[in-house]
């Protein structure tokens, strides 16, 4: 399988080159030429089977011959550490409503289900190559944590993890730096997730830069990201009755990845009621979906920080595919993004996308009012993000008989204030990772201008050295 870029000027590439390159050089995002198919005997017959070997089922037909002989060991190990023996268990909530809970791995968020297996991917790729690479990553909270702890200590790989300064969690932020590990470097941005992640792309669009120090990325931008997060929609549906019967899924949305991740699934052969995109008050997808127009706002602070985004990169992924894969109407809407801070959808592409996806925001006091309701009914405690997902789900007209299924993107643990603001109850991180706190923080503070951001990576990565000398 070959890998286009959506933005059409830059060549395609194989899985492993894809994969290590992350953004494309012409500023887009790759995906696959076409959609493997599953059958339905194929989907049923990953019931009772374990998370490792449908991972592999789902992702060997888009991998090629360098990564499929070893994928079976590969995602062995990349889930053989998580906390659950299902991985990510399903928990009812209510009347055919059913949690996914996707926190069962070391960071306690859903991230880690990509992250530890795209870590192995890389390593194993980059060992074959014989290279060394700096990997950059933006974050608005989960995602910097699962790649410190997937990429730590990695001989091949400086990780360097742009995050925004007092808009994360306290355990969100620790978590990137109390690693200890030489190859890690957290810096605090003065500025928002969207500014991270516009100097992020702005470092792989700057391309003396992006070969001096062998830039890759692994935000959702990176497919490999992507087809990893394909696995639980999976999992989910065919433990409740899948293919035989379609089910709905309640996505909590920031950067449009985890929900993509559904569509892929559905184009591969799963049947999906409903893809919800659920938001907080930051609801730039829920404005799109209503209006057709893409238009950017103020990031409004919330207690579900990884939400708090503007400008939802993995959404040019679909609007690429709502654009029946035209090239040239794409570039035309991200140049009047770039340009004019908006673009507007075409009336087919809008009828494309809402064919498959609904959307709806979940303000402050309705998130708390969340957290206390499942609380006291079910006894459990949930994260913000989670929250959000619940009330935007029983919001949505729906069958009835159709499974709601909610992702639960984060333990509770990793946003005690604002459950415990909710609720009156503080959830408590587990025993192994309560060291966390008394754990030294490493820390570099910087403003959101790339220039700095670049000179601190060629000051500080390997590769980047081995670069100018070479």
């Amino acid at each position: 399988m070959q890998y286009i870029s959506t933005r059409g000027d830059a060549p395609s590439l194989g899985f492993s080159d894809a994969m290590l390159a992350g953004l494309a050089r012409d500023g887009g995002l790759y995906v696959p030429d076409a959609w493997p198919r599953l059958n339905a005997a194929a989907i049923a017959g990953f019931a009772g089977r374990s998370y490792a070997e449908v991972a592999v089922e789902i992702i060997r037909p888009f991998t090629d011959n360098s990564v499929a002989s070893d994928l079976a060991r590969l995602a062995r190990e990349a889930y053989g550490g998580f906390r659950h023996p299902a991985v990510a268990p399903l928990s009812q909530l209510g009347v055919n409503t059913f949690l996914l809970e996707l926190f069962h791995g070391p960071t306690l968020a859903f991230k880690d289900l990509a992250m530890q297996l795209l870590a192995r991917l890389m390593d194993h790729a980059l060992a074959a190559c014989g290279e060394r690479r700096t990997i950059v990553v933006a974050t608005s909270g989960d995602t910097g944590g699962a790649a410190v702890e997937a990429f730590r200590d990695r001989r091949q790989v400086d990780l360097v993890v742009l995050f925004p300064q007092g808009r994360i969690s306290n355990v969100q932020r620790r978590m990137m730096t109390t690693s200890g590990a030489d190859n890690v470097s957290a810096i605090a941005i003065d500025g928002t997730f969207d500014d991270c992640q516009a100097i992020v792309k702005g470092l792989f669009g700057h391309h003396g830069f992006r070969e001096q120090a062998r830039l890759s990325g692994v935000n959702s931008i990176n497919w490999a990201r992507i087809v990893a997060q394909v696995v639980y929609y999976f999992t989910a549906a065919v433990a409740l009755g899948g293919p035989a019967r379609k089910v709905a899924f309640a996505v909590p949305t920031g950067n449009f990845g985890g929900v993509y991740a559904g569509y892929v699934a559905a184009r591969m052969g799963l049947p999906i009621d409903r893809l919800i995109v659920a938001t907080n008050v930051n609801d730039i997808l829920v404005r799109t979906l209503a209006t057709g127009t893409c238009e950017p706002r103020t990031v409004v602070p919330t207690t579900s920080p990884s939400m708090d985004i503007q400008v939802a990169s993995n959404f040019e992924r679909l609007v690429f595919e709502a654009y029946d894969r035209e090239p040239a109407a794409l570039r035309a809407a991200m140049g009047s993004l770039a340009q004019s801070r908006r673009f507007t959808l075409s009336s087919r592409a809008l009828s494309s996308i809402r064919g498959q996806f609904s959307a709806d925001r979940a303000d402050e006091d309705e998130v708390a009012a969340t957290i206390r309701t499942v609380k006291r009914e079910t006894g459990n405690c949930i994260d913000p993000h989670t929250a959000v997902a619940v009330a935007v789900a029983e919001k949505e007209s729906r069958d009835p008989a159709v499974p709601m299924i909610v992702l639960s993107t984060a333990h509770a643990a990793k946003f005690p204030d604002a459950v415990e603001a909710a609720c009156g109850v503080r959830p408590a991180l587990p025993d192994w990772l309560v060291s966390i706190n008394e754990r030294p923080e490493r820390i570099t503070a910087l403003p959101a201008d790339q220039p700095a951001v670049e000179r601190f990576i060629l000051a500080t990565s390997r590769a980047a050295q081995e670069g100018a000398a070479a």
